[in-house]
């Protein structure tokens, strides 16, 4: 490659050899076809993050790097206080810059969007919080989520074409989290609320497929509730063949715990057999995927779970202990919900010691991150452990069960 080529040429080139389109770099590094696009062209500066990635990724030996380093150099000739202010005072500061500043963009200022499309930012700061979410109580999320997206809403009434319909695909990812942080604090008809309001921000941005997923979502509060039927329907329905595989393979997931729920066996393991297919099309999802992504194999962890729904403790417990310990450790929330699953199992085998020993943890993390979701399943623990009054482990855990059983809805 040579020396004089600017990072945008230099990508260029590299992508071309590597005979990858623009769309899956986009794919690969989560940023947009159109951003990418325009620094390939010299129109915008590449990010450090996407200097790094693509240099090891095509293997440039620090060229792609190199360039980075030289187009900054080159552009910090020229004042920009409004990126300074991104930099220093982050993501929800710099939406009150732009909001204070009029909503001009930078093109309006004579500039263009430059390292930080605000998208890019607030995906960024989703990923944080999906993370904070494991290990922090809802009623502490909530009130951040739903500011940054209306946060993210303002923001777009002031964007024009794709970068408007970024914020508003962006802000219904937000609404979606926002979805599920209100389940598990315990308030159904403000997840659905939630589940609702970020379809519409997704149509708005010309994202359809939300609509697909939504129907799963909204499957996991009839399976909470009991409701095989309306599970199993609300599953089906998001597997129109329109709908990515990820969303199909995820309701084809929820329809096997419809199954479940309703002893068909056979019905269900047909379902799984189609999950496992649907959602092997795809690589590892990212971290703005849909759907939880701190599984390593989700569809043997719903295994383990539509076993135990289906009489199988026995043959659940294995499956739920094997798939519980690749979750990884800062993962409080999912190890908890799958833990006290595999609990559950035990204890509905008769290994009533062990399950306490499962069980004991997780109930420590409870107390710290309840779950209303959750909490269906240690009731369901503590019906199991009642059969066991008289045994020592289980009466020494009694008072963490109650305690759990006591904190919120």
């Amino acid at each position: 490659m040579d020396a004089p080529l600017r990072f945008g040429a230099q990508l260029r080139r590299l992508r071309e050899e590597a005979g990858m389109t623009l769309q899956r770099l986009a794919r690969e590094t989560s940023y947009s076809k159109g951003h990418l696009s325009k620094i390939e062209r010299g129109l915008s500066l590449p990010p450090l993050r996407l200097a790094q990635f693509c240099d090891a990724y095509f293997k440039a030996g620090g060229r792609l790097r190199q360039a980075y380093s030289a187009e900054v150099a080159s552009a910090k000739k020229k004042p920009k206080p409004a990126r300074r202010r991104v930099i220093a005072t982050g993501v929800g500061s710099s939406l009150a810059t732009r909001l204070a500043e009029g909503g001009r963009s930078h093109q309006d200022k004579g500039g263009d969007e430059r390292d930080f499309p605000p998208e890019a930012l607030y995906r960024v700061q989703l990923s944080g919080m999906k993370q904070l979410g494991q290990s922090l109580a809802p009623t502490v999320m909530l009130p951040v989520l739903r500011s940054q997206t209306s946060s993210l809403i303002r923001l777009s009434f002031r964007a024009t074409g794709s970068s408007r319909a970024g914020l508003l695909v962006t802000a219904s990812r937000f609404a979606e989290y926002v979805g599920w942080v209100a389940q598990e604090d315990g308030d159904e008809r403000a997840a659905l609320d939630a589940t609702a309001e970020a379809v519409e921000l997704a149509r708005a941005g010309g994202d359809e497929y939300l609509a697909d997923y939504a129907l799963v979502r909204r499957a996991l509060v009839t399976y909470y509730n009991g409701d095989a039927s309306g599970t199993i329907a609300l599953a089906q329905q998001a597997q129109r063949s329109g709908a990515p595989p990820r969303v199909r393979g995820l309701a084809a997931q929820r329809e096997a715990q419809g199954h479940a729920l309703a002893g068909d066996e056979k019905a269900c393991r047909r379902a799984l057999d189609r999950a496992r297919d649907l959602l092997g099309e795809e690589s590892a999802p990212d971290s703005q995927a849909l759907g939880t992504t701190q599984l390593t194999d989700p569809v043997s962890m719903v295994t383990g779970w539509c076993l135990y729904d289906l009489g199988r403790p026995r043959q659940a417990a294995p499956v739920l202990e094997r798939e519980c310990r690749r979750i990884a450790p800062h993962a409080l929330n999912t190890r908890m919900r799958y833990g006290l699953r595999h609990a559950l199992a035990l204890a509905a085998s008769g290994e009533v010691e062990s399950s306490c020993e499962t069980a004991r943890e997780l109930l420590a993390v409870m107390s710290v991150v309840p779950s209303a979701t959750v909490r269906t399943d240690v009731r369901r623990l503590d019906r199991e452990w009642s059969r066991f009054r008289g045994n020592p482990t289980v009466r020494g855990l009694r008072p963490a069960l109650a305690n759990v059983l006591n904190i919120g809805p």
